[in-house]
């Protein structure tokens, strides 16, 4: 389809979401990246975040992922992640409970830390969707 990209989002688990689109926003280890057709190529570093994919039928697609890699070429868009979970998906109140519990075990805590960051990508993926 000519003005639009192919965009695969993986997790570790599964392909999440696999469609044309005609944008992406991430958030990368160096801030918050827009991808339309034609983007140049890229690879870069992907921050505990929200992607936000608008299908080209118009849908808005929103995913909590953890760190991974966001890889753009000839219009088409990878986003791999450890983790990656669609918005409609997301059980909200564990998420909640899973950021009380990681504050509570401490900074100090690098798994605690780790799953701070995705039950924080996770809340903020509902609330984008809203």
């Amino acid at each position: 389809m000519a003005g639009s990209l192919h965009v695969e989002l993986v997790s570790a688990e599964r392909v999440v979401w696999s469609g044309d689109a005609v944008r992406v926003i991430a958030r990368t280890v160096a801030g918050d990246v827009g991808i339309l057709p034609g983007h140049a190529p890229l690879l870069s570093a992907l921050s505990h975040g929200v992607v936000d994919i608008q299908s080209t039928e118009g849908e808005t697609w929103i995913a909590a992922v953890s760190d991974g890699f966001l890889s753009v070429a000839d219009d088409r868009v990878s986003v791999l992640s450890e983790y990656a979970e669609l918005s409609h998906e997301i059980d909200v109140e564990k998420a909640r409970a899973d950021v009380e519990r990681a504050k509570a075990a401490g900074e100090d805590d690098t798994e605690a830390l780790d799953v701070l960051r995705t039950a924080e990508a996770r809340i903020r993926a509902v609330e984008a969707a809203s």
